[in-house]
């Protein structure tokens, strides 16, 4: 079996890249493509970080506070009735790990300023379980929710409180605008509810407008009977709820519907997967522009080592060998301009998200800061794509100098 002579073709490779120039041009163009793929890998490994960022924790957000399935009316009517057996139903389902009643209603708080909320009546036991929100409040107890000193208990977003100039163990007013209507106007009754607590959720819109109370208080303020217009679904798996949906679908009758988180928030996973599509498109540009680079670097190389690679195929290199040398090249230039994108892209990542070096504003864009998150998976594929345009980029040259004749070359020597 004939040896291997790739230990030669590299030794020559990098002897090349080393080497003085006699055209000093030739240097400079191989250190700008180094660095062209090194901040192409770089620029592409924080773009994606930020996608990922934004996602993981809008996704946190999103499903601390809604259910992976929500299980509502078609139409809006007067409610879930029975809704005791059905919950019992819906925990039967395959993947299903908790299911919570939930009543929903637009309210209007009077703090010392007034504001416009979402209050959301729970069952305590059965709230925690399905969503992970109210587990850690910022302030307070979710078991302060029950009656506290003759007035019942709610708990407010950070932001919402803030508004509403109230704090911990404060006094609010609650009246509903969608009470019964008397021939003298709308009847609105006033509520006195005793702050208990206060959550954070990371996001703003969330933060700024909601309010939970017991499922009991909600129904008086809203002025219905026993009943709820959402059920709530806990699953073990996020990304089985399009199945346990349909599943819920045929369990619930046809006057209720199940909805995915992933139906609530497409709008938002829609631009973040568009982003991410994009970001690879335009900052796989980059990388493009420095394989171009290569290209000029090799084919320069090729001119300049004419008589070198004449000698070789003279004393028996074969036009394979001379191929594999400028391949090895243009290899070469691509993996440590690869390295040093990639040891910069997670440095820079990693700083950022530690100092949160970006600022937002939260009414904007939900978040206070730019999140980053470098995946190494991300990070092989930058990678591979990274070195592959850098060997694509080494065809033509590397077959232009296989393809020189030393009689033709040593001629005039």
């Amino acid at each position: 079996m004939k040896p291997s002579t790739t230990g030669f073709e590299l030794f020559i490779a990098r002897r090349y890249l080393r080497a003085k120039r006699k055209q000093a041009v030739i240097s400079i163009i191989t250190v700008i493509s180094v660095l062209g793929v090194a901040a192409g890998v770089m620029a592409l490994v924080i773009a994606l970080a930020i996608n990922n960022g934004f996602r993981n924790m809008l996704q946190g957000s999103l499903l601390g506070a809604y259910a992976h399935v929500n299980v509502m009316e078609k139409e809006p009517g007067p409610g879930i009735e029975d809704w005791p057996a059905t919950i019992a139903k819906l925990r039967k389902l395959p993947h299903v790990v908790a299911a919570s009643p939930a009543l929903y209603g637009q309210v209007y708080l009077i703090g010392a300023s007034p504001d416009g909320a979402v209050l959301k009546g729970i069952q305590t036991e059965a709230e925690v379980k399905t969503s992970d929100m109210l587990r850690n409040l910022k302030a307070g107890s979710l078991e302060n929710l029950k009656t506290t000193g003759g007035l019942p208990g709610i708990i407010l977003g950070a932001k919402l409180a803030q508004t509403l100039g109230t704090t911990m163990n404060g006094v609010i007013k609650v009246i509903c605008p969608d009470r019964e209507i008397t021939p003298f106007g709308p009847r609105s009754e006033v509520y006195r509810f005793r702050v208990v607590g206060l959550f954070e959720s990371g996001f703003y819109e969330i933060d700024s407008a909601w309010a939970f109370t017991s499922l009991g208080s909600a129904q008086t303020i809203l002025s219905v009977g026993d009943v709820v217009n959402s059920i709530e679904l806990k699953l073990d798996d996020i990304y089985r709820a399009p199945e346990v949906a349909r599943l819920a679908d045929q369990a619930v009758g046809p006057r209720l519907a199940a909805q995915t988180w992933m139906e609530q928030n497409k709008h938002i996973l829609s631009a973040l997967n568009m982003e991410k599509a994009v970001t690879w498109v335009t900052i796989g540009l980059i990388v493009l522009v420095a394989a171009l680079n290569i290209l000029i670097t090799l084919v320069m190389m090729v001119m300049e080592k004419y008589r070198d690679i004449a000698i070789l195929v003279s004393m028996g290199a074969q036009a394979a060998q001379i191929r594999r040398v400028f391949q090895f090249q243009g290899v070469l230039i691509g993996a440590v301009g690869t390295a040093l994108g990639l040891a910069a892209g997670h440095t820079l990542s990693f700083l950022a998200d530690k100092y949160r070096w970006i600022r937002l504003d939260e009414e904007v864009y939900q978040l206070s800061y730019v999140p980053f998150d470098p995946r190494w998976v991300d990070s092989i594929w930058i990678a591979a794509l990274a070195i592959l345009i850098s060997f694509v980029a080494t065809l033509y040259p590397a077959r232009a100098a296989s393809r020189i004749a030393p009689a033709e070359a040593l001629r005039y020597e």
